[in-house]
């Protein structure tokens, strides 16, 4: 493969040319065990946020749960592979920069998969504030976080104290579990979450 011509995450011609050359060895090609098992132990749907979604197959998911879900990215390669991806749910794919992001409605819940650590480390100040700043007080942060202390990246893996203390002041955890299913890029250095706002 010939090699990438933008090497910041940042930008979205980073993650466009990685979708166009179909280079995506962070897709599971479906929705995680650990979020199926979230939405089947969930009282009630949730008015949730998938940001940085990737081919978008978590927003089929909770959408065919009965989940108001809306899912966001600000690559468009990435939007057009996802909307492709989830057929009639396509209208719940929007381009959008998370930073700048506003939803329609309050949201319930945040699923985080493989953004957290598609940023450079800088950036995880702002990146918890913002979720924050979207979540009302019980509001939920759900999904896998990754640890790894590798200086290479994307994927830029955390520690478990640095995610601790990056959170705790903002949220609660309130489930952490073992990722049986995890796809190579992530096996062994992945954990099930889940955050409430304070």
């Amino acid at each position: 493969m010939e090699p990438f011509d933008t090497r910041d995450p940042t930008v979205s011609q980073f993650w466009d040319e990685r979708f166009k050359r179909e280079f995506t060895p962070w897709d599971k090609g479906g929705a995680p065990q650990a979020l199926q098992n979230f939405v089947r132990a969930s009282a009630r749907p949730l008015v949730s946020l998938i940001p940085g979604c990737g081919a978008g197959y978590e927003a089929a998911f909770l959408a065919e749960a009965g989940w108001d879900v809306t899912a966001i990215d600000f690559s468009p390669a990435a939007v057009a592979t996802a909307r492709a991806a989830v057929g009639k749910w396509a209208d719940r794919i929007v381009q959008a920069d998370f930073f700048q992001f506003q939803p329609a409605h309050a949201l319930d819940m945040i699923y985080e998969r493989a953004f957290l650590c598609a940023l450079p480390r800088r950036m995880r100040p702002q990146i918890a504030a913002r979720w924050a700043e979207l979540l009302s007080t019980g509001g939920l942060l759900a999904g896998y976080f990754f640890f790894d202390n590798s200086t290479k990246g994307p994927p830029f893996g955390i520690s478990e104290q640095e995610l601790h203390e990056l959170l705790h002041p903002l949220f609660e955890l309130v489930e952490d579990a073992e990722v049986e299913d995890s796809i190579s890029v992530f096996q062994g250095k992945e954990r099930w979450k889940v955050w409430r706002r304070r």
